[in-house]
């Protein structure tokens, strides 16, 4: 029997149809820009996109697990803002980064073990879970400080030019990063026994279970990824800023869950690749610079991706309804 390619397998993977879509809708997205304004093809610009998308693909690879396990993240968002904050108050105090942005990050994957064991272990709905994990997340960005934002971060060379200013090849460093993290999970989630257990649960949680996957450990795995990605997003926005802002982060689990669901994964758990988180960041932020670009008022960028957001999780539900096949096969 012949051996499938890696590439043959993750076409095989369920969702790969819709990043296949998602990757050739990001091409003509970009092309169709580039003609109403050649800016979008300039190098400046290229170097920006990448950079802005970054953000969206750390976030949505975070919500992205979260989501393949049949759960959601809302506390996204807030875990970006008090990540940003606590790492910047730090370091206005005088505190070394890296130990700061080692502080900041164990802050946040105990956010992603509490919201894990409240889901996995005590059962509760995702969304009153995380909901209550971000109203927590968000006081604490504001407590940190005592209800203002920071200083200009005292090491903001340095700082700013890792996460934000800084470039590597003629790349930002924010995309290096965001890369770099993106295959790490790719490879746990698509290679691991771990991920293949993140996959189980969210397409029949009691099946799982009775096949002796560990689901509340499984669970808390997705949202510490979820955790982690927060925190780098948050140093990012930190490093960008030149300070804390308690207010940072704000909606951004919402861009997770449409970078997710614009790249194939499902909202309802089971299926998706990262492949497909990677794309729909790209879409986001692509349609998010043409629009800027071409001088398309905010609120119309944001019905146009509400749109593509919906009509992505309506495509998901009529494929798992099997309604689309059948059509097909009268």
């Amino acid at each position: 029997m012949k051996k499938k390619s890696g590439f043959s397998k993750i076409m095989g993977a369920k969702g790969a149809g819709t990043v296949v879509t998602a990757f050739i809708g990001l091409i003509i997205i970009y092309i169709a820009f580039g003609i109403l304004n050649p800016k979008v093809f300039t190098l400046l610009n290229i170097q920006n996109l990448l950079r802005s998308m970054s953000k969206y693909l750390l976030i949505g690879i975070g919500q992205s697990f979260v989501m393949i396990t049949g759960n959601v993240d809302l506390s996204i968002g807030s875990v970006v803002g008090m990540s940003a904050m606590i790492s910047a108050t730090m370091m206005t105090k005088g505190m070394n980064p890296i130990v700061a942005i080692i502080v900041t990050i164990v802050l946040a994957l105990v956010v992603g073990v509490v919201n894990g064991y409240l889901v996995g272990k005590f059962k509760l709905p995702p969304f009153i879970a995380t909901l209550g994990t971000m109203f927590i997340a968000r006081g604490i960005a504001y407590i940190v400080n005592n209800n203002r934002n920071t200083d200009n971060i005292e090491a903001g060379d340095r700082f700013q030019n890792i996460f934000y200013y800084g470039k590597t090849a003629g790349i930002f460093n924010t995309f290096w990063i965001a890369l770099i993290i993106f295959l790490i999970f790719w490879f746990f989630l698509a290679r691991t026994r771990s991920g293949r257990h993140i996959y189980a649960i969210g397409s029949n949680v009691d099946a799982a279970r009775l096949s002796g996957v560990d689901v509340v450990k499984t669970t808390t795995k997705a949202y510490m990824v979820s955790g982690f990605c927060s925190a780098i997003v948050g140093f990012v926005l930190c490093a960008q800023a030149g300070m804390g802002n308690m207010d940072a982060g704000n909606m951004y689990e919402m861009y997770g869950v449409a970078a997710g669901v614009i790249g194939g994964v499902s909202p309802l758990g089971g299926s998706g690749i990262l492949l497909g988180t990677f794309a729909g960041a790209g879409v986001w932020q692509t349609l998010e610079n043409g629009l800027n670009l071409i001088h398309a008022q905010v609120g119309f960028q944001r019905i146009i991706i509400g749109v593509i957001v919906v009509g992505a999780v309506l495509l998901d539900v009529v494929v798992r309804s099997g309604n689309f096949k059948k059509k097909k096969s009268k």
